[in-house]
């Protein structure tokens, strides 16, 4: 199934990473926009333990044919061993949005 637009959303451990990697994926061009929300409270099982971390989410906004390569982009660039990166479809919106968002993804 093709996706035409799309959310790829990860989380990080600081503010300041947050914008270094929501402003790098819009300059390469691999997102339109991201969004920052946080801090967050994140509770999770990691190497046998339960942790509780504080957290921001950074959710960039790209067309489905650029999905690949921005979850790369991030994986690369995430400082953590595991990052969370998950995409998820756009079914509908403002269409003159999600012809923006296409127009800044090329």
């Amino acid at each position: 199934m093709s996706v035409d637009h799309v959310v790829v959303m990860t989380t990080v451990d600081s503010e300041a990473a947050a914008r270094t990697l929501a402003a790098s994926a819009v300059e390469a061009r691999l997102a339109a926009c991201a969004q920052i929300v946080g801090p967050l409270t994140s509770v999770f099982r990691w190497e046998g333990e339960v942790r509780t971390d504080t957290e921001w989410r950074v959710e960039c906004k790209t067309a489905g044919d650029r999905a690949g390569a921005l979850e790369e982009f991030l994986n690369v660039r995430h400082t953590y061993d595991l990052p969370e990166v998950i995409v998820t479809p756009i079914v509908g919106g403002s269409p003159a949005y999600l012809s923006w968002l296409v127009e800044e993804t090329r």
